[in-house]
């Protein structure tokens, strides 16, 4: 979606808005110089989006210059979370934070366990009482089992999960 900035006004609308505004005007299809000089206009550019930490968001902000006088998308970094109070009751932004994460954490886990569900069960044969089951894959079974116990769990890094023998 082309951006376009009103160079008297400041205001930004995207083609199809400035065509609109401009309905007594024939306007060709691909907008050069010298469309954008009789309408009064600068081409907005893409930016890339802003820099984010833990529990922030990019947003867009409108438009600046950048360094080479060019109009570009203007992002800034907004927090997620905020202290809120609702019928009397305040929550912190450390317990919002804390109760998002707590949700991530659950996806993960359950996906986690989904994984290690499916592990156990391509190795479910050798649990058959007509099948001695050798230690290291009686290890490897219980290491799937105990991978809840885990430093890192629920946020498994590949080499964090046994190996299978």
């Amino acid at each position: 979606m082309s951006e376009y900035r009103n160079r008297t006004t400041g205001e930004v609308k995207t083609q199809g808005q400035w065509r609109a505004a401009n309905p007594n005007m024939s306007l060709p299809r691909t907008w050069k110089a010298a469309t954008l000089d009789a309408l009064n206009l600068d081409p907005v550019l893409r930016s890339p989006a802003a820099t984010t930490g833990a529990y922030q968001n990019s947003v867009r902000d409108g438009v600046e210059q950048d360094a080479n006088g060019n109009w570009v998308e203007k992002y800034v970094a907004r927090d997620m979370f905020a202290d809120t109070t609702e019928d009397g009751v305040t929550t912190t932004k450390a317990e919002h934070e804390a109760a998002y994460q707590a949700t991530l954490d659950a996806a993960v886990a359950e996906r986690n366990r989904t994984k290690r569900d499916g592990l156990l069960a391509e190795t479910d044969y050798f649990a058959l009482t007509d099948v001695t089951m050798d230690a290291p894959m009686t290890t490897y079974r219980q290491a799937l089992r105990d991978i809840t116990a885990h430093d890192n769990w629920p946020n498994l890094a590949d080499d964090d999960w046994p190996t299978k023998p």
